[in-house]
């Protein structure tokens, strides 16, 4: 408005800038309340009025057509204005409720569990989003300590409601049953019978206890890397691959429970596809086994959150699905 105000005392009425002075309420509008597009409405009104009296172009024909662009640009922008914040209201309901469904669908896990320390990250492939297919859990049973990290295949409301049917299913198993197969049974049967179509879930499955090794079952999933205390990084692999949950009616044995070293000072890292797949943009996959090394922080949390913050910078942007991340660390002391 300044800008169009000093060409115009400069050049003249000649040039016919004066309608531009609504260029001020049209930009109020877009980013600013009703209040400040009513103000600066006002505001171009009055310096309107003052160039066109200054020009001399009052009561001429020019004079009143800029005069009525000014009124009609404030106009629409107080309109679009508050559409705009009513807009901007329902969406912090949304996002409040989102939140909520968050809290009850991904729990905070415990920082620590029997002789475990436990750090969880999640990264969202959109800025926006606070839930999505991935899950995770932790669980104190009688047993011993019982962890899920799964990928719902699918985005959207389908992948949130198909991850609380097998997260519901895991936390209810994990207190009730005497062993990780049993668990799994459980996880299946639930699977089987809710998910329709071609839905599935690939989801490891651990049990850490009171010896030195871990117990896994593997459906379909990213196996987990166990990293030693000097550094020695090794992938848990099962002996054989499995359908994910959701794919037994298609035939085909359910996955068998196998176990791997983890004792005091080992590290054992859960994650989903969204971190292996993860591509710079050069087409190159992230590296973890390479990037393990940064998980030898003495805080498990600071360690993780240094792996998530090179997984977004190896990615240099956004990324292209959700990556779930679950760090134990066995520690007696």
């Amino acid at each position: 408005m300044a800008f169009v105000a000093v060409i115009d005392v400069v050049a003249g009425p000649a040039v016919g800038f004066l309608p531009l002075v609504s260029l001020g309420p049209a930009f109020a509008g877009l980013v600013g309340g009703w209040r400040r597009t009513a103000l600066i409405g006002g505001l171009a009104l009055v310096l309107c009025l003052a160039l066109g009296w200054y020009d001399g172009l009052f009561p001429a024909r020019r004079g009143l057509t800029a005069l009525a662009s000014v009124v009609g640009v404030t106009a629409a922008g107080l309109l679009a204005a508050v559409m705009r914040q009513r807009r901007e209201a329902e969406l912090a309901g949304v996002r409040s409720i989102a939140e909520v469904a968050q809290r009850v669908l991904l729990r905070p896990v415990p920082r620590r569990a029997g002789h475990l320390r436990v750090a969880v990250s999640y990264t969202s492939a959109v800025a926006e989003a606070r839930i999505g297919g991935d899950l995770y859990e932790v669980v104190a049973s009688p047993a011993g300590v019982r962890v899920i990290v799964g990928d719902v295949q699918g985005k959207g409301l389908d992948a949130v409601e198909t991850a609380a049917l097998v997260l519901g299913a895991f936390r209810e198993a994990a207190h009730d049953e005497p062993d990780l197969r049993s668990v799994g049974a459980r996880l299946e049967r639930a699977a089987d019978r809710e998910l329709q179509g071609e839905k599935f879930v690939t989801a490891v499955l651990a049990e850490v206890g009171d010896g030195r090794r871990v117990t896994l079952l593997n459906y379909g999933h990213p196996p987990p890397v166990v990293v030693s205390p000097e550094g020695t990084v090794r992938f848990a692999e099962p002996p054989r691959n499995a359908l994910p949950l959701g794919l037994g009616i298609h035939g085909g044995s359910g996955p068998e429970p196998y176990e791997a070293h983890f004792a005091d000072g080992d590290q054992l890292l859960l994650y989903t596809d969204g971190v292996t797949e993860a591509r710079d943009r050069t087409d190159r996959f992230y590296p973890l086994v390479e990037r393990s090394v940064l998980l030898r922080d003495a805080d498990p949390e600071a360690a993780l959150e240094a792996l998530r913050t090179d997984l977004v910078a190896h990615v240099e942007g956004p990324l292209h699905d959700d990556a779930a991340m679950l760090l134990l660390r066995y520690q007696r002391h």
